[in-house]
């Protein structure tokens, strides 16, 4: 007898774990995300709550949305979120850098309608363009309200630089559901290119969406290794005049941190913030004159434009020696530079083209994908 009672209480207590496991998944949901910081998705099995913050850079409210299948009830704790049902069928996105997730996942079709549709570069995509199946509905600041109510897609994805959601409230006004996306705010490059999982929650293909990101991440983690490994640094400097005054990234900005990580030394590394310097052209020769190379030097094509546009470019030996690589010499048919559309997707293959720049043996057999040298 005693050895049957024992069972039973062996019994009730795998029960009651099991079911105070169930409820803490039941509570807090499982995280999906790692990298990204403005971005949560919470899987609670018959839900997902995806939060989103930092919408733009002095965002204080965070966005909170219930993805769910057909039939699946939902907590009445959840109504005062907006509820998406998944998969989505129809979308309407907002910033070229959300293009590149779709096709990754294969749902491009699943596009209706884009705003200023000469901004998208990928070859994919405009061919959807050309034949009529992604309409135009203007431009972010005031969205075609009639054409978007004709195409009644399940979500639109939109962003906001400053707060202002005047045209996303009208939208919802007229029965549209929105759903914020602030990929941009992200600090890091693997934080950026996490956003994939986005849209993987949004059709309902988050393993798929996982894969990609892992292979991406794990890509550019042994790139930046590599990379770290060699016993040079080589010296850059980078930007270039604008109404007579020289923009460069900060320190911590995006584009000095991939810098950074391909073990290259940043001459402005040491400054603070994520935004742009605006110094004299004086100021950046008495540092950078020697520099080893000029990365991203504006909308520059070529080493003739540069010294056309200013001859005082002759004093930089990255000039005299020709070493300047820029991204923007590389453009989809429409004019649009394909680096501002697929970079954050890909940090991988940016991370490698400037590994392949400062330390042309690390990765010998890699052709660049982005960047290019200027003649």
């Amino acid at each position: 007898m005693r050895w049957l009672v024992l069972i039973l209480l062996t019994l009730l207590t795998i029960s009651c774990n099991e079911s105070k496991s169930n409820h803490e998944k039941g509570a807090n949901g499982k995280e999906l995300i790692s990298n990204a910081k403005g971005l949560s998705i919470k899987d609670f099995d018959t839900f997902k709550l995806v939060t989103v913050t930092n919408t733009f850079p002095e965002a204080t409210e965070n966005y909170t949305y219930v993805l769910h299948k057909k039939g699946n009830k939902l907590p009445d704790s959840l109504s005062k979120y907006t509820s998406i049902e998944i998969p989505i069928q129809k979308v309407i996105v907002t910033s070229t850098t959300h293009i590149p997730s779709l096709e990754m996942l294969g749902v491009e079709n699943s596009l209706k309608a884009f705003p200023n549709t000469n901004y998208v570069s990928s070859e994919k995509t405009r061919i959807l363009i050309e034949n009529g199946n992604v309409r135009e509905i203007g431009n972010n600041q005031s969205l075609n309200t009639e054409i978007i109510l004709d195409i009644q897609p399940d979500v639109i994805v939109g962003f906001s630089v400053d707060g202002d959601m005047k045209t996303y409230k009208n939208l919802e006004r007229n029965g549209q559901k929105i759903i914020l996306n602030s990929d941009w705010t992200e600090k890091t490059p693997l934080g950026k290119a996490e956003w994939i999982k986005f849209f993987g929650a949004l059709y309902d293909k988050n393993e798929q969406a996982d894969s990609i990101f892992n292979k991406i991440k794990t890509d550019y983690l042994e790139a930046v290794k590599l990379a770290k490994n060699t016993s040079y640094s080589p010296t850059i400097m980078a930007g270039s005049i604008y109404e007579d005054q020289w923009f460069l990234p900060q320190g911590d900005s995006w584009a000095a941190y991939f810098l950074i990580e391909a073990n290259g030394d940043y001459l402005w590394k040491d400054s603070k913030g994520t935004g742009s310097l605006a110094l004299s052209f004086e100021s950046v020769l008495d540092k950078a004159k020697d520099a080893d190379f000029w990365i991203g030097p504006g909308q520059f094509t070529s080493i003739e434009q540069i010294l056309t546009s200013n001859p005082n470019y002759k004093y930089f030996k990255a000039v005299q020696n020709k070493n300047v690589y820029s991204f923007s010499s590389k453009k989809g048919k429409t004019g649009g530079v394909i680096y501002y559309e697929l970079a954050p997707n890909r940090p991988d293959l940016v991370v490698k083209d400037l590994i392949k720049i400062l330390h042309p043996n690390v990765l010998p057999e890699y052709q660049l994908y982005f960047f290019e040298k200027l003649n």
